[in-house]
């Protein structure tokens, strides 16, 4: 939030004192019409000469004004704008940048907690505050944020761009498999929505734009910047708990602490991702969870069924060309369903097992969409919720399959 101070340059005009200058050897004389002829000739050849001396003033007043055309009336004042002012001229970025921030900005909250901290006997049980944003995903009150923005408050507050605030928020429930929670503010119902991008089809180079509650004291940063990287892997620090995250994208517009759980957004203003993480000892190294990945969930959370996220049952490993080389595998994307010699790769009784998964089979497509560069195992389960069915492709032993597995939800889900 940078003061932005705006000087004005003002010019004073000066008024001209204009005096009659009178000959004193000539008697002053009043005329009156119809006097004799002598005076009427005087009369006529004043006349004249005072024409002429009104003309003369006349004159010089216009080429003062002509010759300064800023001059108004005396004591007025005027902003003194360049000709060519540098400011004016926008490249069509420039326009892409702002056409965003204004469209989507109004859809995200700042978000600021309070929770119990330390307690000393002395002092007794200090009060923790913490700041964060969130993106408002209904007209009825539903926000969605980072769970680590939320995790031990007792109470958070939110706060639109235009000031207004709102007490009344409840802590829905969290995402047990990825950094994404839940809020929901009662008693509203025209709040503006963001609107949701596709996270598969995002591409290393592409232009995005970050809006955030900075430091937790810069209400709706505008950042851009462009997609460096998709599918990276993360192990997110927070306080002392840490948390691998997986399938992220990897961003260079900048991210400050605050700036968790806004949105990524590609330059139709679309939400692509939910920032979450960045590098301390780095510049220009930011994350953000790919936004199809929190679909299936939040399908479940606008339906009223509160926070259940879908799983199919297997353990895996994400494909790379190492992993393929060590297993011997036929590609070089995908998940391979792994086994140890205590653990089943496919847990029993599960989505997979029930579908017919085994151990060592390789998944290449979720859903018809190829696992890798659109998106991790993870992400492209996370687009579902628990009782859709969806198509995996697995390769097993030469061979192709197509099966059908019907999503459950995952048990030890928060919420």
């Amino acid at each position: 939030m940078e003061e932005k101070k705006t000087v004005e340059s003002t010019d004073q005009l000066n008024d001209e004192k204009g005096e009659q200058v009178v000959d004193k050897k000539q008697p002053l004389r009043s005329y009156s019409i119809g006097g004799s002829r002598k005076n009427r000739r005087w009369l006529i050849v004043g006349g004249i000469v005072l024409l002429v001396v009104l003309i003369g003033v006349v004159g010089v007043l216009l080429f003062r004004q002509l010759s300064n055309p800023s001059a108004n009336q005396t004591g007025a004042t005027q902003h003194q704008g360049l000709n060519n002012d540098g400011n004016k001229v926008t490249t069509q970025e420039e326009e892409d940048i702002a056409s965003v921030a204004s469209k989507v900005s109004p859809s995200v909250v700042s978000i600021t907690t309070k929770s119990s901290g330390s307690s000393s006997p002395y002092f007794g049980t200090q009060e923790e505050e913490g700041a964060g944003t969130g993106l408002i995903v209904s007209k009825d009150g539903y926000i969605m944020t980072n769970k680590h923005v939320i995790e031990g408050a007792n109470t958070v507050n939110v706060i639109q761009a235009d000031g207004t605030s709102y007490d009344n928020v409840k802590i829905l429930g969290t995402d047990p498999l990825n950094d994404v929670a839940f809020l929901k503010v009662d008693g509203v119902s025209n709040l503006p929505a963001v609107e949701l991008g596709d996270s598969t089809t995002v591409r290393v180079g592409q232009k995005v734009v970050a809006i955030g509650n900075s430091l937790g004291q810069y209400q709706n940063t505008v950042t851009s910047g462009i997609i460096s990287g998709t599918g990276r892997p993360v192990s997110a620090q927070s306080g002392d708990s840490v948390e691998n995250l997986t399938d992220l994208l990897q961003t260079d517009a900048a991210i400050n602490p605050g700036n968790s759980g806004g949105p990524l957004l590609n330059l139709k203003g679309q939400v692509i991702g939910i920032n979450t993480a960045i590098v301390q000892d780095a510049q220009g190294i930011g994350f953000a969870i790919p936004i199809n990945s929190t679909k299936g969930v939040l399908k479940g959370v606008l339906a009223g069924k509160g926070v259940q996220r879908a799983y199919i049952g297997v353990n895996f490993i994400p494909i790379t060309a190492d992993v393929a080389k060590y297993y011997n595998l036929p590609v070089k994307k995908g998940a391979y369903v792994y086994s140890s010699d205590s653990q089943s790769g496919v847990i029993a009784g599960g989505p997979a097992d029930k579908a017919g998964l085994k151990d060592k089979d390789v998944i290449t497509k979720v859903g018809g969409i190829e696992i890798g560069d659109q998106g991790g195992m993870a992400s492209l389960v996370g687009e579902y919720a628990p009782g859709d069915t969806v198509q995996l492709t697995v390769l097993r032993g030469g061979q192709t399959l197509t099966l059908n597995v019907t999503l459950e939800a995952y048990q030890n889900q928060n919420g």
